[in-house]
């Protein structure tokens, strides 16, 4: 056995923001009230053609159908172990779960990221899992720190420019609206 077979897989939060949680159960519903009865439809059809093992109509369907049931488990599974945080931390000038950072490295490049749940990472966005190393390194920080961060490629130093929980005007995803509760 390797190291790092040996290695205890890190403890993964179960946290994810509100608009995750509507994203998967937006997922759910549209996997169970649409495409499930849609594909159970056209697997029904193609059963009536006949021959069923060679049918690629029926194979396919069946395959598809076994694929959506399985991530609605997954989705119903994941959903009652996940912890919505919805509320402002007490001290918002800090970095914490479901914040959105300016960072900047010691080249002067500026880096902005949101600490979220492990369902809803996009690195395109910024979105980063509140377990990853970089994350890690910055929570219970503060406006102006410095930090040093062992990332897999070596240790970096950020400067923590802004710390927010409301949405930005630089993030993708939207207007700049409120997200938690006061």
């Amino acid at each position: 056995m390797s190291e790092q077979e040996k290695k205890p897989l890190p403890k993964r939060s179960h946290l994810i923001t509100p608009e995750g949680e509507q994203a998967l159960r937006k997922e759910y519903d549209y996997l169970w009230r649409t495409e499930r009865p849609k594909v159970t439809q056209e697997v029904s059809d193609a059963a009536k053609l006949g021959d069923r093992s060679e049918n690629a109509e029926y194979i396919y369907g069946k395959r598809r159908l076994r694929q959506i049931d399985g991530r609605v488990r997954f989705l119903l599974k994941r959903l009652e172990i996940l912890t919505v945080v919805d509320r402002l931390p007490a001290d918002p000038q800090k970095v914490f779960f479901g914040a959105w950072l300016e960072l900047e490295d010691d080249e002067e490049n500026i880096h902005r990221y949101r600490l979220v749940g492990e369902d809803e990472i996009d690195l395109k966005r910024g979105y980063i899992s509140v377990d990853a190393p970089l994350a890690r390194g910055l929570l219970g920080k503060r406006i102006d720190d410095e930090v040093t961060v062992r990332l897999p490629k070596g240790e970096e130093t950020f400067y923590i420019l802004s710390v927010c929980y409301q949405r930005p005007s630089w993030d993708a995803g939207g207007s700049n609206q409120a997200v938690f509760s006061a």
